[in-house]
């Protein structure tokens, strides 16, 4: 299905590089119980997740097509409140004794606050997926989902 809106498709030799700007299509809204950082749960502990919704816009909702309850996707999103200005995170007391790049941690500050999390569907319908196991903010811009098999 095509939108009518221009996209760019690189060639070999027009392929961007180390820092050039590229964008990305913000294709719905995760709506989250998650309405301060402090809220967020510990990703380690399963228990804490509840359930979330992740809401497309009109046009990306057939897409949804073929996935099912029970099954597992891969969920893009933007954490649109960190800070982009860190590559390093300093010391933290009792959790890392030097400082830590931000390509070796799960952390949301980094140049392309982009974030993955494999989730659990719970329910597929009119543009809307409840899925369960994320960590995001209420209102977090959704970039993309993806069928994966873990």
């Amino acid at each position: 299905m095509s939108d009518g809106k221009p996209y760019t498709v690189y060639t070999e030799d027009d392929a961007p590089q180390a820092g050039d700007s590229v964008s990305c299509t913000v294709i719905g809204t995760i709506e989250t119980p998650y309405k301060r950082m402090e809220d967020c749960p510990n990703r380690h502990n399963k228990q804490e997740f509840l359930p979330c919704t992740l809401r497309l816009a009109p046009e990306f909702a057939p897409g949804l097509a073929g996935l099912e309850p029970g099954g597992k996707v891969l969920v893009l999103y933007w954490f649109h409140r960190a800070r982009r200005d860190m590559t390093q995170l300093p010391v933290r007391e009792g959790v890392r004794d030097k400082p830590a790049g931000v390509f070796s941690l799960r952390t949301p500050p980094r140049p392309n606050p982009i974030a993955a999390q494999t989730v659990d569907i719970l329910d597929v319908r009119d543009g809307v997926l409840e899925v369960v196991g994320l960590d995001c903010l209420d209102g977090t811009p959704l970039l993309d989902i993806k069928r994966t098999k873990r």
